[in-house]
């Protein structure tokens, strides 16, 4: 460990490992497959980083977003470490240069997603890569039974029959014993070390609001704790409404949604990042692998549908380790939303169908046809032509990507793109031809090599200001261009993009794993009572229930969370608390005694009391409470 030491303290300037990061990193170095379950914040990354700068080849790191795998090449390239991201909008010559470059060890580190892995030019240069490690980043993707499962993660396995004799490792901060399970099965882990850190974060505190005017809660919050904060709803109209809200009053805030343009959602990023804009309000597309380690409080508005994407979010708080706040907003009408969504999310055979065949029609797809291309996707202007509801629309998607029909992109960018195609008595010609476009187009050629032989990415705005014309004119410029036959352009592309996977089927006989599908919505009712009960849970530890959640028990209570600091507040009297203490031992048979049964004994004292003592029996291991409500004795 101690050349690992050395790189730890070279290149990220830190003396000593945290947590069970020395113990993976050693795993790693000595070639075998590790699961590592580390908290949002824990420092993933470096477990693979470390071994695979200490092995000579290169890392092959498959990861979920691009956001993700650009913000750590370059927190890598920051610190002379060649990385590289393979990601769409590249073009084949890029792609082909970066997997040539990748061959001859001009990298440490190449970022690629699942799908990029199924590329027909990936696999024609994978044979020569010298992989030395593979790095799984959010392995809980890998499962079907998990809240987040991506199906192209199901292929990485395949990587075995080009590198068996490299190691595998999967990373992941959010895994319940199920789930975990399937990682380690579909990765084909081979006697997996497994590592699963504490989810105890002593300077966060957890609480929950069961609330009507949330958003005078915001207020309050953003009044009493200073700092960074991060605000998750549940839909992008909400995001727009609590940060103009909160702007009225003079607290700076910004929303970021999906559906914003790239370069918007960028800036807000930064802005955000920089201490410009103090609060932003977002979607849940917000917040994976970027490095804030100063904010203050991560506020829910609404509930999430379970206790991984919460404990993810939330724990964006305090990654500095000092004092933060995950504070969640709720009222009566969001559990009850929460306990339908199974219905929702999991529509019947006919509804499947009748949107599937919807989506075919819009898409102008005949049956037997479709398998490999890419089209265009609007999911409003979809509905509204086809009276489809949005949320079924967006189901169905889901359920036809799960079962392997069609892969969704929601955030595909890709770059404008010109080539010149006239002759070149036509191109001598332009300045006397068509004088107003002659600067856009010498422009052009000074700045864009290769644009006469090959189709080339441009950038609007880099040109508007060499130009020094307003960016409206340079598009209008390269339209005209186009138009007179100077030029093709193909301007940039932000939309979503579906992918069929196989050929369109008929609706009558698309195939959906019956078995599977009721698996997954169980797996989701399952899900959501959990996040209900912590919702209503006033007694408890919260760090607990998490811990709990995450089959990772946790010995002490944090101290800190709402209900720790409100059972701190009871005063229980030393004659009070033996009193209850010895009637509850006096009612416990030996066989035990279901906790609704217990209850009304001590109905003349108060539940927090009561709960308090039974919380101390608990923790001295005295006394146990199953999943079912049963009391036992400990003998």
């Amino acid at each position: 460990m101690q050349e690992a030491k050395k790189l730890l303290k070279q290149y990220w300037n830190h003396t000593d490992f945290r947590g069970l990061q020395a113990n993976i990193i050693d795993a790693v170095i000595n070639n075998k497959d590790v699961l590592a379950l580390l908290p949002t914040g824990g420092g993933k990354s470096l477990c693979f980083q470390i071994p695979a700068l200490i092995k000579d080849g290169i890392c092959l790191v498959i990861s979920p977003l691009i956001a993700l795998m650009k913000d750590q090449v370059q927190n890598l390239e920051n610190k002379n470490i060649p990385a590289v991201a393979l990601f769409s909008g590249m073009s084949f010559n890029e792609v082909e240069q970066v997997l040539i470059k990748a061959i001859n060890n001009e990298y440490k580190f190449l970022y690629v997603s699942p799908e990029r892995l199924e590329s027909k030019l990936f696999k024609a240069y994978q044979s020569e890569l010298k992989i030395n490690l593979i790095a799984v980043d959010e392995a809980h993707c890998i499962s079907q039974w998990g809240y987040d499962f991506r199906p192209p993660y199901l292929r990485i396995a395949n990587l075995r029959k080009y590198y068996p004799a490299v190691s595998i490792i999967a990373l992941t901060a959010s895994a319940t014993a199920l789930v975990q399970q399937d990682i380690t099965t579909k990765l084909l882990l081979k006697d997996a070390a497994i590592f699963q850190q504490s989810f105890e974060k002593l300077n966060l505190s957890y609480a929950v609001f069961n609330i009507e005017t949330k958003i005078s809660k915001v207020f309050e919050i953003l009044d009493n704790v200073p700092g960074g904060s991060i605000i998750y709803c549940k839909n992008r109209n909400q995001t727009s409404y609590v940060s103009q809200v909160l702007n009225t009053q003079h607290i700076v805030a910004a929303h970021y949604h999906a559906g914003l343009p790239q370069e918007e959602r960028n800036q807000k990023q930064e802005d955000w990042i920089n201490n410009k804009i103090r609060v932003i309000v977002c979607t849940n597309a917000f917040g994976m692998g970027i490095d804030k380690p100063d904010v203050r409080t991560v506020i829910h508005y609404d509930a999430p549908d379970c206790i991984e994407s919460y404990y993810q979010e939330a724990g964006r708080a305090g990654r500095d380790g000092l004092k933060s706040y995950a504070v969640l907003l709720y009222n009566t009408a969001d559990a009850e939303v929460l306990e339908y969504l199974p219905t929702l999310r999991f529509p019947v055979m006919y509804d499947i169908r009748k949107v599937y065949q919807s989506l075919a029609d819009y898409l102008q797809i005949p049956v037997g046809m479709g398998e490999g291309n890419y089209y265009d996707f609007e999911v409003i202007t979809f509905c509204k032509a086809f009276k489809v509801d949005i949320f079924l629309a967006l189901n169905v998607l889901k359920i036809l990507e799960h079962e392997g029909h069609i892969t969704v992109t929601e955030n595909i960018f890709i770059p404008s793109k010109v080539q010149v195609i006239a002759n070149r008595l036509l191109v001598e010609e332009l300045e006397n031809t068509y004088p107003h476009l002659d600067a856009v187009f010498k422009c052009l050629l000074r700045s864009y090599s290769g644009i006469l032989e090959n189709e080339v990415y441009i950038k609007e705005k880099a040109i508007a200001k060499t130009c020094k014309l307003p960016y409206e004119v340079i598009y209008k410029n390269l339209e005209q261009l186009k138009a007179y036959g100077i030029i093709n352009y193909i301007p940039k592309k932000e939309t979503p993009q579906i992918y069929f996977n196989l050929n369109r089927a008929s609706a009558s006989s698309l195939h959906i794993n019956q078995q599977n599908y009721l698996k997954r919505k169980q797996q989701l009712v399952i899900r959501i009572a959990a996040m209900v009960q912590y919702l209503k849970e006033n007694t408890k530890c919260r760090s607990q229930i998490i811990a709990t959640y995450f089959n990772a028990p946790q010995e002490n209570k944090c101290g800190v969370c709402d209900n720790c600091l409100g059972i701190k507040n009871i005063v229980l009297s030393d004659e009070e608390f033996k009193h209850i203490e010895k009637n509850i031992f006096r009612l416990v048979p030996n066989q035990g005694i279901e906790i609704a049964v217990l209850l009304p004994y001590f109905k003349l004292i108060k539940k927090d009391k009561f709960w308090r003592v039974m919380d101390f029996l608990q923790d001295k291991k005295l006394i146990t409470i199953n999943q079912i409500g049963l009391v036992e004795k400990v003998c």
